[in-house]
Formats: C-alpha cells, sequence, structure tokens
C-alpha cells in the first residue's frame, strides 16, 4: 500500500515566521491588541532599560504571552516559558524570545493593579464601539480551587478535635510509661510525647489566631483562602469569585472576590460594573442568593435597580404555620393586617440585631404584635407561642418588596438572568481549565482573573466582529494615540519593537490616560 510520504526532515527551507501564522489567529489579535497599549500608563514594570546589568524583557512581551496562553488554558509559568521554544505562534507574536519562567512568574506577580487597568481600559475601548451600554447588568459567582488543601485550613471544631485526639495519645504513653519497660523503648515513648506536646503547641497558636478571623476559619497555606461549598456538599479551600456582565454581548465588566457565599456581595460588584462602564444608571440582576434587604438597598441608592429572586420571608419570631406574606402591611398606619383581620401595631421601639460579619452593618426592626391573639380561633393555626404571634420588620424591608413586585411583574426578563452571565464560566473553567489558581492571596489570584476576563472579553469581540475586522479596529486606535500623542509627548522608537515607546514629559497615571483616550481620540471613541 501507497502511504502519504513525509516531508525530509533535514530540508532546507526558505520561510519566514509570518507565512506560518494564520491571518485570522487569535495570535494576531493579541498582538495588535497589546499595540495599543501604554504599558507605562497602565503601571507595568520594566518599561525602562536597566542602566546596568542584564537587558529586561519589554513588558508588551510578557502580556502578549499571558495573554495568548490562558486563552489557550496554558497558565503555568514553566509552561509558557515551554511554549516560547515550541509554539510557532508564540515564536511569531513575542519575536522568538525566550523568558526564563521565573521572569514570567515575577511579571504577573509584579503587576497586579497593572493587568486590572488593562482590563478597564480594554472595557473603555469596548464601550467606545458601542459593545457594551452599561445599562444592564447580571451578577453571579463561580468557585475556583486555591493552593490551599483542606487539611491546612482549620476552624475551631477542627482545632478541638485535634487537640483532643492529642492529649488522647498523650494520656496513653504515660500510662505505658507508668509500666516497667526497657530502657530504649521508654526512651522512644519519651520522644513520642515530646512530639505530641509539639503539635500540641502548633494547634494551641492557631487556635489563638482564629480568634482574631472575621470567619472562624484559617488557612496555613494560602491565608486568603477559605473552605467553599464547591456542589452541594463537596467543600474545598478555594475563592468565590464574583462576576458582573453586561447584557447587550454578554461581556464581562466586573470582577472581585469576598465571602464564601454571595450574601454581602451585590452592593459591591455592580458599583465596581458601574465605575468600569461609567455608568449613572443601570438595572442589575441576580440569583436568590445575593437577596439581602442591605444590598437591596446600597443598590437603590446608587441608581441601580435590582431583580434579585426573592427568598420566601422568614421575619418572625418561631416557625409559624401562616408565612408572614399573609400578613399585609398599611405603610400610612404602620400596621399589619393579619389573616384573621386583626390588626397588629409596634410598639416604637427600635431593635438591633448584631451582624456577625465584622465591619457589616447592624439590622433595625421593630415588631408587631395584638393582644387579639390570646381569644383568637386561627391561633392555633397561626403560633405557638403563649404571648401571641409577632412579626418584625426590617427597615429594608420596603426595599425587599419593591424588588419582588419587580421581578413578579418581569419574570421573563429576570429569566434573561442566566442567558447573559452563567455561560462564561463553563468557557473559563471548562475550556481554559481556570477550575484552580496558581497563585496565593487575594490580589494575585485577582490578577488571574483580570487576565481571564480580558482574554474571555478579546476572544469574545472576535466572535462579534471577525478576526481580520478586529485586528483592522485594534490598528486604527493606535494610529489615532501615537498619531494624538506625536503631537502632545516626545516618542522614541523601541530598539526591537515598531510600535514607538511613549516618553510621557510628565507622569500620566491611569486614570488621566484613559480621559485623554476617551475625550479626545475620536477613532477612540468608534
Amino acid at each position: 500500500m501507497q502511504y502519504r510520504q513525509k516531508q525530509d526532515r533535514f530540508q532546507l527551507e526558505f520561510i519566514c515566521l509570518d507565512q506560518m501564522v494564520a491571518p485570522d489567529s487569535f495570535a494576531r489579535v493579541v498582538d495588535a491588541f497589546v499595540d495599543t497599549l501604554d504599558v507605562k500608563a497602565l503601571g507595568f514594570t520594566n518599561h525602562t532599560l536597566n542602566t546596568e546589568g542584564n537587558i529586561p524583557y519589554h513588558p508588551t512581551d510578557l502580556i502578549k504571552l499571558y495573554l495568548y496562553g490562558y486563552r489557550n488554558g496554558i497558565r503555568s509559568c514553566r509552561k509558557l516559558a515551554h511554549a516560547c521554544i515550541t509554539n510557532i505562534e508564540v515564536m511569531w507574536m513575542i519575536g522568538k524570545l525566550q523568558p526564563h519562567f521565573k521572569t514570567i512568574s515575577d511579571f504577573r506577580k509584579d503587576n497586579p493593579q497593572a493587568f486590572k487597568n488593562t482590563f478597564r481600559h480594554f472595557l473603555l475601548v469596548l464601550k467606545g464601539w458601542k459593545l457594551i451600554e452599561g445599562k444592564a447588568f447580571a451578577v453571579d459567582s463561580f468557585k475556583i480551587r486555591a493552593q490551599n488543601s483542606l487539611k491546612n485550613n482549620f476552624n475551631d471544631k477542627k482545632i478541638k478535635r485535634h487537640l483532643e485526639y492529642i492529649d488522647q495519645k498523650i494520656a496513653e504513653y504515660e500510662a505505658a510509661l507508668d509500666e516497667e519497660l526497657p530502657q530504649k523503648k521508654e526512651t522512644i515513648i519519651q520522644d513520642k510525647i515530646k512530639d505530641q506536646e509539639k503539635k500540641k503547641e502548633k494547634y494551641e497558636a492557631l487556635h489563638k489566631q482564629l480568634e482574631d478571623t472575621e470567619d472562624g476559619q484559617i488557612s496555613t497555606t494560602d491565608p486568603d483562602s477559605r473552605a467553599v461549598v464547591f456542589q452541594r456538599t463537596s467543600v474545598k479551600v478555594g475563592y468565590n469569585i464574583q462576576a458582573a456582565s453586561d447584557d447587550k454581548h454578554k461581556l464581562l465588566v466586573a470582577f472581585d472576590t469576598g465571602d464564601v457565599n454571595d450574601t454581602h456581595q451585590l452592593a459591591n460588584v455592580t458599583e465596581q460594573a458601574m465605575q468600569n462602564t461609567q455608568s449613572e444608571k443601570c438595572t442589575v440582576l441576580a440569583d436568590k442568593g445575593y437577596h439581602t434587604g442591605i444590598q437591596l438597598d446600597e443598590c437603590e441608592k446608587m441608581n441601580a435597580t435590582p431583580f434579585v429572586a426573592p427568598k420566601a420571608n422568614s421575619a418572625s419570631v418561631t416557625n409559624d404555620v401562616f408565612p408572614v406574606e399573609s400578613f399585609l402591611y398599611n405603610k400610612k398606619e404602620d400596621t399589619y393586617t393579619c389573616p384573621a383581620q386583626e390588626t397588629l401595631t409596634t410598639n416604637g421601639t427600635v431593635y438591633t440585631r448584631k451582624s456577625k460579619k465584622k465591619g457589616a452593618k447592624d439590622i433595625k426592626f421593630k415588631h408587631y404584635t395584638t393582644t387579639a391573639c390570646k381569644t383568637c380561633s386561627l391561633k392555633a393555626q397561626c403560633t405557638n407561642r403563649k404571648q401571641g404571634r409577632i412579626v418584625q420588620r426590617s427597615e429594608y424591608q420596603d426595599a425587599i418588596d419593591r424588588n419582588k413586585k419587580r421581578v413578579e411583574a418581569n419574570a421573563a426578563y429576570y429569566r434573561e438572568r442566566q442567558q447573559i452571565i452563567e455561560h462564561q464560566f463553563g468557557t473559563l473553567k471548562r475550556q481554559w481549565h481556570l477550575d484552580h489558581t496558581l497563585v496565593r492571596t487575594k490580589e494575585k489570584v485577582l490578577t488571574e482573573i483580570a487576565i481571564a476576563f480580558t482574554v474571555y472579553n478579546l476572544r469574545r469581540t472576535m466572535s462579534i466582529f471577525n478576526p481580520i475586522e478586529l485586528i483592522k479596529q485594534l490598528k486604527a486606535i493606535k494610529t489615532a494615540i501615537f498619531s494624538f500623542l506625536s503631537t502632545t509627548f516626545t516618542t522614541k522608537p523601541h530598539t526591537t519593537k515598531s510600535t514607538p515607546h511613549i516618553l510621557f514629559k510628565k507622569p500620566l497615571n491611569f486614570q488621566k490616560y484613559i480621559l485623554y483616550l476617551h475625550l479626545k481620540i475620536p477613532s477612540f471613541v468608534g
């Protein structure tokens, strides 16, 4: 049988790297995008040459390497370094440079804010292209594993269990010493007692540290990571990543990480989304996990109208048969009408429930009661308290009621939430393998998220346009930027780049950089 013939591996060829990279390759999109960035204004390090020692790598080369790597699920610094000598697209993109893996690692570690600035910069570009409206956002979260095992995560119950076990083992060893033993065996047991006492000191020290924590747990490898419920009862140590997506083209516009659940995150993520997209008024959609009166109220105060799936109202002191929704509130009279048509009134006292979360607001509420409960025929169906039913009304109940009416009146609109936000997580976690972080501490983890979200938006924009058109748009921005800068700042060509390196006459921070891009360059805003 005749088989296809392979090319001789010793055959000489005349070919350039550019011929080996497809015109619509993601590498070309990354190359065009990064060339529009002013790395100094965005805050990247290594933007100037050393006066002595080895010549540094230009930040644009390392930015390109990271953006390309995250898109293809290559996040390890050693794998990125290996790609520099094996991947043709990477060779083309960074001109066959071969940075050491430590150089690649340090660049991500040293530039957390700069990568976040790059994410925000691209959002303004997208808004200029009218791909982001900033009128409606959907908020949700996904969880990623941390560089900290469950074994090295402790809470009060776990530490006490360890201490009890150690005390038990010490007691067993001491009981063994009371018997007549050979000298050698006695020495071994004494050594074991010393080992257990050292372990006990370690756990007692952890117990003292635990008293200063807000959530009653501590991680010894990555101090910012926490035990998180991933699926039902599956608990792993990781981060709960918050994300917001614009509803027009489902582009990601904000991110953060905080608590192990979503209860206190809605207002914070919404505020970031509004700031990043320069939105003054919006609507925000979220699932039941975000439903909290305080958060709904804070959203309304910042001109963000929440559509959050309502929870069953549990604002009563005991487990009662009649839900609190069956009690009708009269705002004018500040009273409730119960199912038996009796009126519940308040004594005017405002009670305070202290928040368990450190730094969170305390909740104020009133009690509503009626003496008619004692002789009411429905009492057995309503409450088992001798004094009668008590209904609590939080100071944020009005915001909760308004949200409930909005969701019930716009059920079809609320159901769009899943289409706006959840599919991005599948791409990030399943296709790009962002189900775990390679770094430690919150700041560095958010750096990874900033890179991944920037790449997602870039890849998503390729689908909205097409790769060739997107590259043209990016090159048009670069031309407009440097045309503008040539009349405002001095420039000089970089030794290894066709794109000139900006030398600002005065230091320019990120906010001013975005200001002149967004306001003074017509091409930048479409």
